[in-house]
């Protein structure tokens, strides 16, 4: 099953990976981390993420890994 990753102590909660998830499986999570930022989580608890690397690509941190 399709999934990401996502160091969320990296994340700068720019959240460019919420808004171009086509399915809108990524959300800001009320949180903070170690940096101060609300960070992204993924909300997916019916597996519907398919692995499109979108959220990837956008992440100018580099924080989202995608597994197939």
């Amino acid at each position: 099953m399709p999934t990401i990753k996502i160091n969320e102590d990296k994340c700068k909660g720019c959240v460019l990976c919420v808004e171009v998830c086509p399915h809108g499986l990524v959300r800001q999570e009320k949180a903070i981390n170690n940096q101060g930022y609300q960070y992204v989580i993924l909300d997916d608890p019916e597996g519907k993420c398919t692995g499109c690397t979108v959220c990837a690509i956008v992440c100018p941190d580099m924080c989202i890994e995608v597994y197939k």
